[in-house]
């Protein structure tokens, strides 16, 4: 199964997200010390959850980093998240104007 899949499985279902995006960056990093030669190493993800209310931006990651524990020792050298709970997220779409 691809990375990039797994990752969308975990989220999925450890967070019931209303949005999740999942960008493999490997391309940005070619010749990088981590990037896998099996590739799907380097991810921009994106996660909308309604459970990230009341938590502080460094608790969601933890959140989000414990999701994915085994994926970050095995496959995944960089993640870059951001996370939002719904109404952040529809902040940010209406500021885009």
């Amino acid at each position: 199964m691809q990375v990039a899949n797994q990752i969308r499985d975990i989220l999925t279902e450890q967070f019931t997200p209303t949005e999740l995006q999942i960008i493999d960056d490997l391309s940005k990093h070619a010749g990088h010390s981590g990037a896998d030669p099996r590739g799907e190493s380097h991810f921009s993800v994106l996660v909308v959850s309604d459970k990230f209310e009341g938590e502080n931006r460094v608790n969601r990651q933890r959140l989000v980093y414990g999701a994915l524990d085994a994926l970050l020792k095995d496959r995944v050298h960089a993640l870059a998240l951001k996370t939002m709970t719904p109404s952040e997220y529809d902040t940010a779409l209406a500021n885009r104007g």
